[in-house]
């Protein structure tokens, strides 16, 4: 029996089995995030108002949220049987902010027996969509209270460093922890845009009233904005919380002052959800999670929360995963085996901190709905003997006076989730924008301290910000040059390319049309290059533009050079390649596609359709 021939003969069967095995086990590498250990908690179940009532007046305004469906969306109902409806309550209402118009959001008043009797009565209403006490999240406070914790040294890693001029850099053990100078240079995140969603963040002179704190001066920012009634203005800081959560993210470095960020050639959004006080409520925080993912942010930094659910905050953390945004939140510091909210909702990844040694920091929360690690510090010690508080270092201003500034060692899981945010921001910078790609990354290269995938104590381990970096890049490369060989294989039976007649012909001709693939596999595998160009040419958004995602490139190049007989494989070559990034794209999707509306399903669905013409249009030449 004759193998090769039956081979050959047989070759697109082999192909396209390959192919089918392929894009399985890309499917299980590139898993969603959501199906590791520990995300598999449903949403909890709704808030009762006598229950929330009996926490008393730290956890709730005492009013009703009311969320209706949008008409517009789809969703049922219209606009006269939503207006029919308020005017039945039989209670006092007013909009609930920022969106409230688009989204129906409303705050309703009344004595607790009529709140309580009308959530009763709308329980089930096909026209609500939520109806719970509007909740107070604050800042999570850290105990006094202490455990001294296993000694555990962190890992140190043999990469070439990028060592700033900042003269504080080197009582910032966490950026040595998570290997953040290895990790720039390679990228400092240029191109990510970070909401802050905090207390705000002193990014700017209100004279008379606030000052820019001198370490953020070389930070790129966006416009800033309050969701705070009656608090500063433009998204500014009067408490200090928010402003050092922003260094952590993106304080400036290399600028001989203070201290460094994770990464600082990111671009910071101040969004202002909480007072002076550190307090405020669901309705302003979920409308700056839709704000920012409304305008541009792509990490979303929430060091925030408290011990309740809020539907409507979790419905605005889904929106801004559905827009592309990875949303990031502290997991909480009340010690206890059940994080925090918003950390525990769908689609956020619950942060805990460890401390200076990489153990779970004493106040920390942890549980099954932790993802990861990251350092949060302790500031009563000082395991590393340099005689400065093994807390996270960074420039703030002075506590509820935006005036002066200092540089602060502060502790908690609020710190810790910065340190996450930018990372995910250097992921972002390497040209993937999937959220659940980005929290795949995280997970998939933090360091485990009990070597295991997952569990309670850590999540999937400590993030380190080298090994995101560079699994940002080594994912796809590979991948992608062997499902061009698939392809080729494929669109190749036979042996027939660009009309070649002899042996060695054919040789020459497949050789070249691998060739091709390999050039545009290979060029797609340098993604993060191509990123940092758009960044650095003010077109990101054109990155992921669905005309650069698309079969479109490779047709204008066949329709150009096809008349040259000796390239003809090689357009075969890289319409194949093209085929091979596309069809990726649509099982990994790794960068999403821009400005296509109906969500991932609708990005998928184009690359896979525009990696078929790729495909089909290599044949086409080939037989030419």
């Amino acid at each position: 029996m004759r193998v090769v021939p039956v081979l050959l003969r047989h070759r697109p069967l082999i192909a396209s089995t390959g192919l089918l095995a392929l894009a399985g086990l890309l499917a299980a590498v590139h898993r969603p995030a959501s199906d590791w250990a520990g995300n598999d908690t449903p949403e909890p179940a709704p808030l009762v108002v006598a229950d929330v009532a009996k926490l008393g007046a730290e956890f709730s305004t005492g009013a009703l949220l009311l969320d209706l469906v949008e008409p517009e969306d789809g969703e049922g109902g219209s606009e006269a049987e939503l207006a029919a409806l308020l005017a039945e309550l039989g209670l006092a209402y007013e909009p609930a902010g920022f969106y409230s118009e688009g989204e129906h959001l409303f705050r309703v008043f009344g004595d607790q027996a009529a709140l309580a009797a009308l959530q009763l009565r709308l329980q089930g209403n096909p026209l609500v969509e939520v109806v719970e006490p509007e909740l107070i999240y604050s800042l999570i406070d850290v105990p006094d209270e202490s455990e001294a914790p296993a000694q555990l040294e962190p890992s140190k890693r043999q990469r070439e460093r990028f060592v700033p001029d900042d003269p504080l850099f080197s009582r910032q053990w966490h950026m040595e922890m998570i290997h953040t100078p290895e990790a720039w240079k390679i990228t400092a995140g240029k191109g990510a845009i970070v909401a802050v969603i905090d207390t705000g963040v002193a990014w700017k002179d209100l004279p008379g009233v606030a000052k820019q704190v001198p370490d953020l001066a070389g930070t790129a920012f966006t416009h800033g904005e309050t969701f705070v009634p009656g608090a500063l203005k433009d998204g500014l800081d009067d408490h200090l919380h928010g402003t050092h959560v922003a260094g952590t993210i993106a304080q400036t470095t290399n600028n001989a002052l203070g201290v460094t960020g994770v990464a600082y050639e990111s671009t910071i959004m101040p969004l202002k959800v909480l007072g002076g006080d550190g307090r405020g409520s669901v309705p302003g925080i979920a409308n700056a999670i839709r704000y920012a993912a409304d305008h541009g942010a792509q990490v979303i930094n929430m060091s925030l929360g408290g011990p309740l659910p809020s539907a409507v905050l979790g419905k605005a953390v889904a929106y801004a995963h559905e827009k592309g945004v990875i949303v990031v939140c502290a997991a909480g510091n009340e010690k206890r085996s059940r994080v925090g909210y918003p950390a525990g909702h769908d689609h956020a990844v619950a942060v805990a901190a460890v401390d200076g040694t990489g153990q779970r920091s004493w106040y920390s929360n942890w549980g099954k709905d932790l993802d990861v690690s990251a350092p949060g510090g302790d500031t009563r010690e000082d395991k590393n003997g340099d005689g400065f508080p093994d807390g996270v270092l960074q420039n703030t201003i002075l506590l509820q006076n935006p005036m002066q500034s200092e540089y602060m060692w502060l502790q908690g899981t609020s710190m810790a989730s910065p340190h996450a945010a930018g990372v995910a921001a250097l992921i972002v910078s390497r040209g993937v924008t999937n959220p659940d790609e980005v929290e795949r990354i995280l997970k998939r290269t933090a360091k485990h301290p009990n070597n295991v995938e997952w569990d309670k104590e850590y999540g999937a381990g400590v993030i380190d910000a080298l090994a995101a970096v560079d699994a940002s890049t080594e994912s796809y490369a590979p991948e992608r040059a062997g499902l061009a060989g698939l392809l080729g294989l494929a669109a190749l039976a036979g042996l027939g390319a660009a009309g070649a007649v002899t042996r060695r012909a054919r040789i020459a001709a497949v050789a070249s049309a691998f060739a091709g693939a390999g050039l545009a596999a290979g060029a797609f595998g340098c993604a993060p290059l191509a990123y940092q160009l758009a960044t650095a040419t003010g077109s990101v958004s054109a990155f992921g533009s669905p005309l650069i995602l698309s079969a479109l490139a490779p047709l204008l190049l066949t329709l150009m050079l096809l008349g040259v007989r000796p390239l003809r494989s090689l357009l075969v070559g890289i319409n194949l390649g093209y085929a091979a990034m596309l069809l990726h794209g649509a099982i990994v999707l790794p960068t999403l596609v821009a400005g296509l509306p109906g969500g991932t399903g609708v990005d998928r669905l184009w690359l896979a359709v525009n990696a078929v013409l790729a495909l089909a249009l290599a044949r086409r030449v080939s037989r030419v």
